[in-house]
């Protein structure tokens, strides 16, 4: 049976292109540009909690790493350098060849290089560090909201929320919406172009985890502002619109693992903002605005506020 040792170098160590000294040795060794600093950032993957047990190795590599590129979307900081922390009930070296595959194929997309990390034996669980590099004062972060500011958000809501739902029987979707339902849930694509881009014209920003309530009302607290947002000008795919009751509204609002980004600009960089959409291919919605009244309000399609039943994801609740 291969060692610890022999599987780290099989499956994960690869060259390097941003770092002095990776895979290998007792610690990494890297440099960061001039002018530049450290984010840097941790999501834990556990079986049976983030991930079926059953659920396909590559998705589980590709979004063990994806969650971390997206706080590095989030935070307007350009991904470089990750760790990797891996439990194993078992080895298992096809799952570990697609599990490798798919954290990789992530990793060379977003230009990031594995640099350590360590291998046990346990129930599965994925922990991944990932650094990355932004020009100081630049970062972008969830305190910077204004009074008055457009909210906007990338992408579709709910999609990934609702491939879930439909796994764990709660709600029945078919063909192509249940394709891209768990096409989003499994392969989140993090929006790290937009994250860059809006260094210098949003306020504020955070990914999409945990909910839309839940990640702008995080935004909200640490800013001290409140929001009204409009249901109906939340973009989600047609599958949550043809069933719209208080399930596909849930997912809308409530669920998580979408990892598209939620931001606030200043009303002066609307043009800005709707001519990146178009350079970056990418639907970019304004839903709502933020005021001086604290707390968030939900308006249904006829202006109506809505009792806010999704919460959005809590470990602990």
């Amino acid at each position: 049976m291969a060692s610890e040792f022999d599987l780290i170098q099989q499956y994960f160590t690869k060259p390097s292109h941003h770092t002095n000294l990776s895979v290998g040795d007792d610690a990494a060794l890297i440099s960061v540009s001039q002018g530049m600093e450290l984010a840097i950032a941790t999501d834990m993957l556990v079986a049976g909690t983030h991930f079926f047990h059953d659920a396909a190795p590559y998705d589980i590599g590709w979004k063990a790493l994806a969650v971390n590129v997206s706080d590095m979307a989030a935070m307007g900081a350009q991904p470089k350098w990750a760790t990797l922390a891996l439990a194993l009930p078992e080895v298992n070296e096809a799952w570990l060849s697609e599990f490798s595959r798919g954290f990789f194929t992530c990793a060379e997309q977003f230009n990031v290089d594995l640099i350590g990390g360590d291998t046990t034996r346990g129930p599965l669980n994925i922990s991944v560090t990932i650094l990355g590099e932004v020009p100081k004062n630049q970062a972008l972060k969830r305190d910077g909201a204004q009074a008055e500011d457009d909210i906007w958000v990338s992408g579709n809501i709910g999609s990934a929320a609702a491939g879930l739902a439909h796994l764990q029987g709660k709600i029945k979707l078919e063909n192509d919406a249940l394709e891209a339902s768990i096409h989003a849930l499994h392969r989140p694509m993090p929006r790290i172009s937009l994250g860059l881009a809006l260094r210098g014209s949003a306020n504020s920003a955070i990914d999409i985890s945990d909910g839309l309530a839940a990640d702008l009302g995080h935004i909200l607290k640490a800013s001290n502002v409140g929001a009204d947002i409009f249901i109906k000008h939340i973009p989600h795919s047609p599958a949550l619109s043809a069933n719209n009751d208080a399930r596909f509204q849930a997912c809308i609002l409530g669920g998580g693992d979408d990892y598209e980004l939620c931001f606030t600009a200043p009303r002066a960089a609307r043009e800005k903002i709707e001519t990146l959409s178009g350079t970056l291919n990418l639907p970019l919605a304004r839903i709502g605005n933020t005021c001086t009244a604290l707390g968030l309000r939900v308006y249904d399609a006829e202006n109506k506020l809505v009792q806010l039943q999704a919460k959005g994801y809590d470990h602990f609740a």
